[in-house]
């Protein structure tokens, strides 16, 4: 059986380090982070102690991949010039952030074309992630742009939409890069992919999913999954998480994934609602990501 590395979004309340910690406790092998408050359009700049606390806890808890998120707040597709210059430079202190810390990935929603066009929000990301990429040439850190589930005027709900970003800014088709070649990347929400229409429930529909995005951006580009369940309906368009099994993704859809050979290197990160939940067996709380974690190995017989 496939070993999966999985893992979850954790809290940075009280410092950085504090997620990695957290991650320890619920049995993660990864975490995702944000490194500041991602209702701030800037954070406070990292000192070198708050880098030399998060390595530490990260050797010490046995915590790899570590990925942050960027702040919600950031809009590539905007029409309006000052937002988009703000996104701009809010994305590459995103970067440089997780550059210092030596997280490999920022993970980002595209963005959303709101009073524009879908085409001119999907050129307007692609130009701003050129001006964010020459300004922060020569760093590790890397972008995954994540696909969404389509709501409201958001871009990325179709793959077809992330090839087309990164084709214009790469100048090339996606699906022609290998290993590391590339600065920008795929990270896939299941719940989002879901919402949007995919269907990956048999093994049928799984492959031809996965055939169809290894030829239109090429799986070499997927560097993290997001594992939700998905509140709403195939096709809803809603995004709405819910926890494994809860929702309306089968459990087989989690388990195809979970056993693909070709992801088994790559790490996957629980964003679904904090909270407990009271185990039947032993009438105890337990921590949902604890629960969470406990049904996905499940699935793959870990």
């Amino acid at each position: 059986m496939t070993k999966s590395i999985l893992g979850a979004h954790m809290s940075i309340s009280g410092g950085l380090y504090r997620a990695v910690e957290a991650a320890e406790t619920a049995g993660c092998q990864c975490v995702q982070i944000f490194t500041k408050n991602s209702n701030q359009w800037k954070g406070k700049a990292l000192t070198p102690k708050d880098v030399e606390l998060f390595r530490e806890a990260q050797e010490r808890c046995g915590i790899s991949h570590p990925i942050s998120h960027d702040s919600y707040l950031i809009n590539l597709g905007s029409p309006s010039d000052e937002l988009w210059l703000k996104s701009i430079a809010a994305f590459e202190d995103e970067l440089l952030r997780a550059n210092e810390l030596g997280i490999p990935f920022v993970v980002t929603h595209p963005g959303s074309y709101t009073t524009s066009t879908p085409q001119e929000g999907l050129d307007r990301i692609a130009e701003g992630l050129r001006r964010v990429l020459e300004h922060t040439d020569g760093i590790q850190t890397r972008c995954l742009l994540e696909n969404t589930a389509g709501q409201g005027t958001n871009l990325g709900f179709e793959l077809e939409h992330i090839a087309q970003i990164i084709e214009s800014v790469e100048g090339r088709k996606p699906a022609e890069a290998s290993g590391d070649d590339f600065r920008l990347g795929v990270c896939f929400d299941t719940c989002h992919a879901f919402a949007a229409g995919y269907d990956f429930s048999t093994p049928e529909k799984y492959a031809e999913m996965t055939s169809h995005f290894d030829e239109i951006v090429g799986l070499a580009r997927f560097r993290a999954f997001h594992i939700n369940d998905a509140m709403k309906d195939l096709g809803s368009r809603v995004d709405r998480h819910a926890h494994i099994g809860e929702g309306k993704i089968p459990l087989e859809s989690f388990r195809l994934l979970l056993s693909d050979p070709r992801f088994e290197d790559v790490p996957k990160y629980l964003e679904t609602p904090k909270g407990t939940k009271k185990n039947e067996e032993t009438g105890l709380e337990e921590d949902r990501d604890v629960v969470n974690l406990r049904t996905l190995r499940s699935l793959i017989g870990e």
